[in-house]
């Protein structure tokens, strides 16, 4: 991925890196902020240098990656919800015990 076009070094020995290395990590990071594995990184990277899918594609591959981070925030709300209950009747049962068992019948 990195060969000698992209990166040479400096008389101080540091990494000078091209341009074109340099919008491709923004984009390896733009992919990774949005939940991307290694696997799909390199299928996009692919994908995106020999410009193989259509727009069609990218729209579904876009809609199929919303659809899975919807899914996960719905898994994470719920393990939220079940750690707040959790953590709320751990106080309870600190503070008022009569309490808690109510929040355990309930």
């Amino acid at each position: 991925m990195f060969d000698s076009r992209h990166v040479r070094r400096d008389e101080n020995n540091y990494r000078n890196y091209s341009d074109e290395i340099i919008e491709r990590l923004k984009l390896i990071k733009k992919f990774q902020g949005v939940g991307c594995s290694l696997s799909e990184l390199k299928e996009i990277l692919l994908d995106h240098d020999a410009n193989t899918r259509t727009n069609e594609q990218v729209i579904e591959w876009i809609s199929q990656k919303i659809s899975e981070i919807e899914r996960k925030w719905d898994e994470y709300d719920q393990m939220l919800s079940t750690l707040k209950l959790m953590l709320e009747y751990r106080m309870a049962l600190k503070n008022d015990t009569q309490k808690a068992h109510s929040l355990l019948r309930g």
